[in-house]
This record gives structure tokens, sequence and C-alpha cells, in this order.
């Protein structure tokens, strides 16, 4: 290892670790940014929906802890590792990740400001953390009771959010592009709460229940990924199913979509076992997904 690898290695668990002891549960993470340990699983024929119950490290932020000895021994199963992540929507902060990104031709800062003013909420003073791209993370906290999905440009365009599942890179991290830094004037910040009118944008709306006597419906959120994977021809079965299940891991709803996107994956002509070894696959890559 390089010396300057070993300097960022030493100083990205010495940032680690006081962001551990501020409650922030953290995981090491490589230079691409993505979680720093590889799955235990990842050579098993049949598929393993694990997320660290086995024990074994290499779960992507499922791995996330704040104990200062479970820090240490992820890091040194990683000595590579040149950046750490912050597991979103975790106790005791709850954190929540507003992700202004610069690699769209929308001014991600603009459209916030306008989101505010037409939803009528002020965009509080709070922990930022700049990018190397030119970005900045706005680290929000919100309720214990309110989960906060993980989404793309859902927002508005060149807005991303982090939530439950997700992850923030930390500030002190280094990456392939450059580092990640506090803003001026924001060390010394605590998160702020979400405004209430932001976390309403930001929480998809509660689904109606509607109980029926022939069973449990297909999921009314993500029929649409459901429509496209039985719509799959002979050479776009596996792509199809990997990128609606991308998307339904990737907006919340993964988990609850899993079967649904296994029966049309059936019906399109995959094996059950390739349509789960699939979506498995695509639940690991979402809940690695680095901002």
């Amino acid at each position: 290892m390089a010396t300057t690898d070993r300097q960022n290695a030493t100083l990205a668990l010495a940032h680690a670790l006081s962001a551990a002891e501020r409650g922030l549960p953290v995981i090491p993470l490589s230079p691409s940014k993505l979680p720093a340990l590889r799955s235990p699983h990842r050579g098993d024929a049949e598929p393993v929906l694990c997320r660290g119950e086995c024990g074994l490290p290499g779960h992507g932020v499922h791995d996330a802890t704040t104990d200062p000895a479970g820090v240490r021994a992820l890091f040194a199963a990683a000595p590579w590792a040149t950046g750490y992540g912050i597991a979103c929507g975790r106790p005791p902060h709850h954190l929540i990740g507003i992700d202004l990104d610069t690699k769209s031709s929308t001014d991600s800062v603009a459209a916030l400001q306008d989101l505010a003013l037409r939803h009528l909420f002020t965009i509080p003073e709070t922990v930022t953390v700049l990018t190397p791209s030119g970005g900045r993370h706005l680290w929000l906290t919100g309720p214990p009771d309110i989960v906060v999905p993980n989404s793309a440009s859902r927002l508005a365009p060149g807005i991303d959010v982090r939530g439950a599942g997700g992850y923030l890179v930390g500030p002190g991290s280094v990456s392939a592009h450059g580092a990640y830094r506090l803003a001026p004037g924001t060390a010394e910040l605590s998160p702020a709460p979400c405004p209430r009118a932001l976390l309403r944008l930001v929480t998809p709306p509660a689904r109606p229940h509607h109980p029926t006597q022939a069973g449990p419906a297909r999921p009314v959120q993500g029929n649409g990924l459901v429509q496209f994977v039985l719509a799959a021809h002979e050479g776009q079965r596996n792509t199809r199913l990997f990128w609606a299940a991308c998307r339904a891991y990737e907006n919340g709803f993964g988990d609850e979509l899993a079967d649904a996107l296994t029966e049309a994956a059936v019906q399109a002509g995959l094996t059950e076992r390739e349509a789960r070894a699939t979506i498995a696959s695509a639940e690991r890559l979402t809940s690695g997904r680095r901002y």
C-alpha cells in the first residue's frame, strides 16, 4: 500500500471513530465509494437474502455500527478503505441525506430553493458536506416512526434522497475523485430536523388497505415494474428483472415487490431460482449505493 493510501486509510478510521462517538453508524468505504468489504455470500450457488444475520461482515450498510471495537474490526478487515459511509435512517439521529448533485444540467440548489418556496418551508442551517464534484450533502434528522426511502431525482432533477438502507460518504473520506469535507461554518452544527413540508415530500403517501377474500392483491406500487418484466422477450429477461428490482429497492419497496417480480419473471421464462438470484443481486447493489 502506498504511503498516501496508508495515510488516507488511517485518517478514514479516525474520522469514522469520531462519527461513531456522535451516534452515527459507520462502515468502511473503498476509493470507489462502495462498501469496502465484499459479500461473504458472493460464491454461493443459491441466492442468500442476508442482512448480516450470518454474523460475518460484508453486508454493506447493514454492517454499520457505532461500537468503537466494531468499527476498528471492520477497518482492520478492509485496510484499503480510504473513506467511511454513514448509515441513514438509523437511531438515534434517523439521518436523512439530501444530495444536491452537480452532474445534471439542472441547478439542484435552485431546485431545492424553489421547492421551499412552493411548499412553504425554510431550508435550515445544518451539517453540510462538500463533495469532490462540487455538490453538497445536507444532513437532516427525521422522526423515529417515519421511514424515508432512498430516491434519485424523484424530489426534483439533481436532488437525491438517502434514507433507510442508504448511506452518505462521511466528511474526511477520500475517494478516487477527491476528498469530502465539511462546509465552512457547519462543523459545529448538529443535523437539523427535517422541515415537515419537506418530510412529506420525501415520504411516499401510505397506500390504502383494501382487504379482499380473494387473497392478497399484488402491490399497487410497482405494478409498472412488474408489467415491464412481464413484457420481456428472450434475451431481455434477466436485464429487465435486474433493472426493475434496482428501481424498486432504490425507492424503498423492493422487499414488498420481490414476490411479484419473481412471479412475473417466471411467467416471462426464467426459473424461480434465476429470478430470486437476480433480485438478490439488485438488493445488494442498491444497499451499497453511494451518495
